[in-house]
């Protein structure tokens, strides 16, 4: 995500780390740069410039802390500049409706279909009724699309084959809505190759029949600066709510994600970054700012992984480790608990550092192990996943064959799981001596 500007930023920042004081001349070379890696990015040139002159005048006016590098001071400013610009915070859904009616709104191929799916999910968790609403009487495929994801998801859609009326459907799906006890209603309306008045017109019809809380504009992150005159149009007909970006995850330079606040006005409000139902985030600003320039972001990382792990199983099979009695189940569970979480890039990239990692580190080859590991504990019974030690030559031999690798493999595996099973029963040993001896003096946590 934004791996092109966020690599050039940090190597700026390589050089800001340097400076033994702020000056205008060392503070304009430094921000010629950033211009530079903006520009490249696709941010609008009139949005590049004012943040170059804004942090500039912070830079050059700001009078430097002994206990902190001057560079790191001009770091700072140039991090709060960035969450600015990206819309300083989370802007959350209004859904103060009874129901809630979301219009979403945007051009083909910008993943308007797949995203409603995902907020209907989104909603859903958060313990609200959604309800899907096929609005697009244009494109077949878009409605068993959408016919598709509510039932993946568990969803009801409302809609009406063969009738090309748009507010008819939307004042049926309203009565459909109350009769159900559905409280969201999320419309999933028809696109266009371009922006043309036909479009525009029904969307605004449709926008002054149901009266709607939110219109979600729908881009794809990859146009650049194009999602942003796309959204310039939408919002001058419609007056839009917020955004969704979506591919955040295929976007090298974030042009969109960056324009879209200070050209607009209004907030990105969520974004997609893959193709699972769960790869769908609230956007934040100030997280999106500290991947961009390199810090990671944990705080994301932490909600995902709550996200994932049930705390009753969390507590179980650290219970497990604990008494040494871990086995290769309680392996297969970790293993797909962390395919939960999302790709190891993606993982990675969240960590501070970790988009310098990912420029060395070969992930594709750990998913691939992951994969190969996964296919051999399942070509295993029950009762050989629980009990490794009866996996004599012949078991062995099965196994491998079954999961289309070499003997070799297996057993690298298994030796492997047995080291990992020996450190837990010392470390639960050395725990369990410890509390007998009523913990050691002056650790932390231990009386």
């Amino acid at each position: 995500m934004f791996d092109t500007l966020s690599g050039k930023l940090q190597n700026v920042f390589k050089n800001l780390r340097g400076l033994g004081k702020i000056s205008e001349a060392n503070v304009a070379d430094a921000l010629k740069d950033v211009r530079m890696a903006l520009l490249e990015a696709d941010v609008n040139f009139k949005v590049a410039r004012d943040f170059i002159e804004r942090v500039k005048t912070k830079a050059v006016g700001t009078e430097t802390i002994q206990s902190v590098h001057p560079g790191q001071q001009i770091i700072k400013i140039i991090n709060d500049e960035l969450v600015e610009l990206l819309g300083s915070e989370n802007s959350a859904l209004n859904v103060d409706g009874s129901p809630t009616i979301i219009m979403m709104v945007g051009l083909h191929g910008a993943g308007k279909t797949t995203s409603s799916g995902k907020l209907a999910r989104l909603m859903a968790k958060q313990g609200r009724q959604p309800l899907l609403v096929a609005c697009d009487v244009y494109r077949p495929a878009a409605m068993d699309q959408l016919a598709t994801l509510g039932e993946q998801l568990q969803i009801p859609v409302f809609l009406k084959r063969g009738e090309t009326d748009v507010l008819r459907i939307a004042r049926e799906a309203l009565e459909f809505a109350e009769a159900n006890h559905r409280n969201v209603i999320i419309l999933d309306t028809a696109g266009r190759l371009q922006i043309d008045e036909p479009l525009v017109q029904e969307l605004v019809r449709l926008r002054d029949l149901v009266k709607p809380q939110e219109i979600l504009l729908v881009l794809d992150s990859a146009t650049g600066q194009e999602a942003v005159n796309v959204a310039t149009h939408f919002d001058k007909a419609l007056n839009i709510t917020g955004a969704i970006l979506t591919k955040l995850d295929g976007d090298a330079r974030g042009g969109a994600a960056l324009s879209m606040k200070a050209v607009i006005g209004k907030p990105i409000k969520f974004m997609g970054v893959g193709e699972k139902q769960e790869d769908f985030e609230p956007f934040h600003p100030e997280r999106m700012a500290s991947r961009i320039l390199g810090m990671g972001d944990v705080v994301s990382l932490v909600e995902r992984a709550a996200e994932a792990v049930n705390e009753d199983d969390a507590r179980r099979m650290e219970e497990k480790m604990r008494k040494g009695q871990f086995t290769l189940e309680d392996f297969l569970e970790q293993l797909r608990g962390m395919k939960k979480l999302g790709s190891l890039e993606s993982i990675v990239g969240m960590l501070p550092g970790g988009s310098e990692m990912l420029k060395t580190a070969d992930l594709s080859k750990s998913e691939k192990e992951f994969k190969r590991m996964e296919g051999m504990i399942c070509a295993m019974t029950p009762k050989e996943r629980q009990h490794p030690q009866i996996l004599n030559a012949r078991r062995r031999q099965r196994i491998a064959k079954g999961s289309g690798v070499q003997v070799s493999d297996l057993n690298n595996l298994l030796n492997r799981f047995g080291q990992m099973q020996q450190m837990m029963k010392k470390m639960g040993k050395f725990q369990k001596m410890l509390g007998k001896m009523g913990g050691m003096p002056g650790m932390p946590g231990m009386r």
